[in-house]
C-alpha cells in the first residue's frame, strides 16, 4: 500500500493511483472554452439591465446620444423624481403590491388544496377533473381572454379589486405541481396520524402540507413574479385609471404618456424600480429553496 503510494506520477499521469488523474492539457482546455463561454453569456444577459439602470440617471440628450454608455455624462436623479411626485407612479406600485400579495397568498392555500384533493381523496370524477387542470395548462392563455372578459364582465366584478384578484387565484401548472408532489409522500405517515384522531383537513394542515416546502417556496415564487408582471389580464379586467397596476403604467409610459418624446431615462428607471421586488424575492427565497429541497433528499 506504501509503495503504491510513494510511487512517482509521471507527466502523463502514468502511476497516479487509480480515480485521481491530474488533469490533462485538453481537459484544462475545455474547461477554460467552458467558463469563457458561460462568463460571455452572463455579460450579454446582464448588460442590458445595467444599461437601463445607468440611463435612468441621465438626462433625456445623454441617454439619446450615448445610449450604450454605463456611466452617465451628467448623474441626475429627475427621472425618478417625476415618476414619484409628478405622475400616478405610487398609486401603480401601491396596486401591483395589493393585487400580488393577494393573489400569492390565496393561490398558494387553493393550489395546495386543490393539489392534496386530487393526490389523496377518492371522489367520483377525480381523473377528469386532473385531465381538465391539464388541459387547461395546454391552452394559451391569450385564447381565453375574451371568455374571460366576459365571465368577469357577468358576474358584476369588473373594473374592481375584485375582478384583478379572483380570476388568479387559480393556476392548473400550480395545482400540477402540489399533486405530484403530495403523491410522493408516502401514505403511511397520514395514516399514523389518522390513528391519532387526526381528521382530513387537520392531517392536511399539520402533517402534509409542512413537507411540502419546497413545492410551496416554488409556487411562492411563480404566483408573485406571474402576478406582478401580469398584463394582458389587467387589460381586460379594468379600465379605471384608479386600478392600473406597474404594468399597466409602465406600457403606458413607454406609449408615450407624460409627455412628448423618447423619455428614455424616465421609462427605464420605472422599469429598473419594477424589477427590483421581484430579483429580492428570488434571492431571499434561493437559499431556502437549496436548503429545503436538500432535507427533502436527505430525509
Amino acid at each position: 500500500m506504501t509503495a503504491v503510494a510513494d510511487a512517482p506520477v509521471r507527466a502523463d499521469g502514468a502511476g497516479a493511483p487509480p480515480g485521481r488523474r491530474p488533469p490533462t492539457a485538453r481537459w484544462m482546455t475545455t474547461t477554460s472554452l467552458v467558463y469563457a463561454l458561460l462568463v460571455a453569456l452572463a455579460v450579454v444577459y446582464i448588460f442590458p439591465f445595467l444599461i437601463s439602470i445607468s440611463t435612468s440617471f441621465k438626462t433625456t440628450a445623454d441617454a439619446a446620444g450615448n445610449p450604450l454608455s454605463l456611466v452617465p455624462a451628467t448623474f441626475t436623479t429627475a427621472a425618478y423624481e417625476r415618476l414619484f411626485l409628478n405622475s400616478d407612479f405610487p398609486l401603480w406600485f401601491q396596486n401591483s403590491v395589493i393585487v400580488t400579495l393577494v393573489v400569492t397568498l390565496g393561490r398558494v392555500m387553493f393550489v395546495s388544496m386543490a393539489g392534496y384533493a386530487l393526490a389523496r381523496l377518492p371522489f367520483r370524477g377525480r381523473g377528469v377533473v386532473f385531465a381538465g387542470v391539464v388541459a387547461v395548462m395546454a391552452v394559451p392563455s391569450v385564447v381565453l381572454l375574451i371568455p374571460k372578459f366576459l365571465v368577469i364582465n357577468t358576474l358584476g366584478i369588473y373594473d374592481s379589486y375584485a375582478g384583478l384578484i379572483i380570476p388568479l387565484l387559480a393556476d392548473a401548472a400550480g395545482v400540477f405541481i402540489m399533486k405530484n408532489f403530495f403523491e410522493s409522500i408516502p401514505p403511511s405517515v397520514e395514516e399514523a396520524a389518522r390513528i391519532d384522531g387526526a381528521g382530513t383537513f387537520r392531517v392536511f394542515w399539520s402533517v402534509v402540507l409542512p413537507m411540502a416546502r419546497p413545492p410551496l417556496v416554488t409556487i411562492v415564487i411563480l404566483s408573485f413574479q406571474g402576478s406582478w408582471n401580469e398584463l394582458s389580464h389587467f387589460i381586460v379586467a379594468s379600465q379605471s385609471q384608479e386600478l392600473f397596476n406597474l404594468t399597466k403604467g409602465v406600457a403606458q409610459l413607454a406609449s408615450g404618456a407624460l409627455s412628448q418624446g423618447t423619455q428614455y431615462p424616465l421609462k427605464l428607471g420605472a422599469a429598473v424600480i419594477m424589477t427590483i421586488p421581484v430579483a429580492v424575492l428570488f434571492f431571499v427565497f434561493q437559499r431556502r429553496i437549496m436548503n429545503a429541497s436538500a432535507g427533502a433528499v436527505k430525509g
